[in-house]
């Protein structure tokens, strides 16, 4: 035991003011932790008071320390998180902090510390202070997994669990994209669950009596402003102002919001706040410019984001997750880009968009020029080719023109399937545009990404001239593909965004009273099924061969009979050998292969388009 001397002299110094220095912020933890550890140190009404005045010096000083020591882990952090364990009364909490701050198990019971617990909760950190004081707390620069200890992002953790900022009013938000946008890799593992614990407070009132009690979600400006330098490639990285570990969280969040709002729907619905109403139309219009192919195009590289990123976007973005798609990037980021930039010189890297355009304008003329660009422009990585991509779509029409060589097609195919693993939302819509019929009975039509899935057969509404060139065809049913699939999820996500039309009582049913009532969720498959059914019914129509075709086929065949003879041995039908080469014979796999891939996805096709 420590005489009552001794007891006075260890008090004295532990709650002496050192230095700020590494060194005194850690002498003022430790100290900390053992006026929380052996608190009978504190036994009279003075020594009390000392230590309430020592605690409350902490409480004013910790920002000046945290600037001068340099320290990130400052003890102001470890006061507010003893304070929120004080509040939710998380004793257990508290002695697993001090004793690994001490670095030695020390065996404490939870009743030695109800005297602090008093002092805390009542006299220096009543939890309105508490909340006030978190919000003004800095936040943690260059936040990652290296920066150890506590932090205040644990203490934001914290409060937000326990609903504290929405019990007093107070607004979080800020603190919590201030803190997003200070972060860099490893990603420290407290932002993921900081970002769940604070979407579920955006979303769910802290309680019944009191719905409007939530937090408000991060602006959609904000959003956009993280996401600002993208569209330039990769040039345009080094001018970026947030890192990529700031955007993919970013991105987390957004992705993360809109389920749990979907998920929430039917609540909201039955609650009727307007703020609920609000923050609907709010996500629908982050999602309507929001960059989420970013996440295609950096590969989802960070490893603690990736397995959630990807369980985000396979189920809210399927047709940003074709496996045939991965595939294909195998080629395009493997060792084969490697010896593509080992063969790169300064020609290719000289070539200008406007260069690609002047070369496009010699078609069909002279096509030298833009097929030695075309062919450098395969040299290049798939980021760099993104300032190429408005150039080589809008020009695709061209392509269709007779005279064109086959090399071109294949070239300009190549190169859309590299863009694709980068920009595939906006590479399909401008590509949809740039097919379209230039014929003067046809009225040319801007679609924009909506209107794409809402009516994934406005695809195949293409120049006819596509149906007859393999390259483009492919690029076409690719995209054919990719809107089924988005159109599928868009129509789910439409069904649980107005799920609260599904409680309210039918009103003049039209059939009468005893007609079957047909939910929303089977008139939703009826349509996604007549959907399928016409695209494959225009695909099999385009695998048949056209008048024009028939006769020239025919007059082929005539011709040959007549230069070989009628008589002699039987030999196989020209036109059949002849059409294992033809662009139809061509099309006709590549459309089979798709209608297989979307039978083998769901047998009720092929049963649906039988019975057609």
């Amino acid at each position: 035991r420590p005489t009552d001397e001794e007891a006075e002299q260890l008090l004295q110094l532990m709650t002496s003011r050192p230095p700020a220095t590494p060194a005194g912020v850690r002498f003022v933890s430790l100290s900390f932790c053992m006026l929380l550890a052996f608190s009978t140190l504190v036994s009279t009404p003075e020594q009390e008071q000392l230590m309430v005045m020592w605690l409350s010096w902490m409480i004013k000083e910790e920002a000046y320390f945290e600037s001068i020591s340099g320290v990130s882990a400052s003890f102001g952090e470890m006061l507010l998180l003893v304070a929120m364990y004080f509040h939710s009364n998380q004793l257990s909490a508290i002695i697993d902090l001090v004793c690994s701050t001490l670095g030695m198990k020390i065996v404490i019971k939870p009743s030695s510390l109800s005297r602090m617990k008093t002092i805390f909760t009542q006299e220096i950190f009543t939890e309105q202070v508490v909340t006030a004081h978190a919000v003004r707390v800095p936040v943690t620069g260059s936040l990652s997994a290296n920066i150890t200890g506590f932090l205040p992002i644990h203490c934001i953790y914290q409060l937000l669990k326990s609903r504290s900022f929405t019990k007093h009013k107070v607004s979080i938000k800020d603190w919590i994209y201030r803190q997003l946008c200070e972060t860099t890799t490893p990603l420290h593992p407290q932002l993921l669950p900081l970002i769940d614990v604070y979407i579920n407070s955006i979303l769910t009132p802290a309680s019944k009596s009191n719905p409007e009690a939530t937090n408000q979600p991060v602006t959609e400006q904000e959003i956009l402003n993280v996401f600002q330098g993208l569209s330039g490639g990769e040039s345009s990285r080094s001018t970026q102002r947030y890192s990529i570990t700031t955007q993919l969280l970013v991105l987390y969040y957004v992705l993360s919001y809109e389920e749990a709002l979907l998920a929430n729907t039917k609540i909201l619905g039955m609650c009727e706040c307007i703020s609920a109403k609000e923050k609907m139309r709010f996500n629908r219009g982050i999602f309507s410019v929001s960059k989420i192919d970013i996440a295609v195009r950096f590969k989802l590289g960070i490893k603690s984001l990736h397995s959630a990123l990807l369980r985000l976007l396979a189920t809210n973005y399927p047709h940003l997750c074709i496996v045939e798609d991965w595939i294909c990037e195998e080629h395009i980021t493997g060792t084969d880009a490697l010896l593509r930039r080992m063969l790169l010189t300064n020609t290719a890297k000289n070539h200008s968009p406007k260069q690609l355009q002047e070369a496009f304008s010699m078609l069909p003329g002279n096509h030298t020029q833009l097929m030695q660009i075309l062919e450098h422009l395969t040299l290049l990585s798939a980021g760099e080719l993104i300032p190429y991509a408005e150039v080589l779509t809008s020009n695709m029409n061209q392509l269709l023109n007779a005279g064109v060589p086959r090399r071109i097609l294949q070239t300009v195919n190549k190169l859309w399937m590299v863009l694709n693993t980068v920009m595939p939302r906006r590479l399909w819509v401008m590509t949809v545009n740039a097919l379209q019929p230039s014929g003067k009975i046809f009225r040319q039509q801007k679609y924009t990404q909506n209107d794409l899935m809402i009516d994934p057969l406005i695809v195949l509404r293409c120049d006819q001239r596509v149906h007859r060139s393999p390259p483009l065809m492919d690029i076409t049913l690719h995209m054919l593909n990719g809107y089924l699939l988005a159109s599928k999820a868009y129509l789910n996500s439409h069904l649980k965004e107005t799920a609260e039309q599904d409680i309210r009582p039918s009103q003049n049913n039209a059939m009468g009273p005893e007609a079957p009532e047909v939910t929303r969720e089977e008139l939703k498959n009826a349509l996604l099924a007549a959907q399928e059914g016409a695209a494959v019914q225009i695909l099999l129509e385009i695998c048949l061969p056209t008048d024009e075709e028939k006769a020239e086929s025919t007059n082929s065949h005539n011709l040959l009979k007549s230069v070989h003879g009628t008589t002699g041995p039987t030999s196989p039908e020209p036109e059949e050998e002849d059409s294992l080469l033809c662009n139809l014979r061509e099309v006709q796999c590549l459309i089979c292969c798709l209608l297989h891939q979307m039978y083998i996805a769901d047998p009720n096709i092929v049963k649906l388009v039988h019975f057609q």
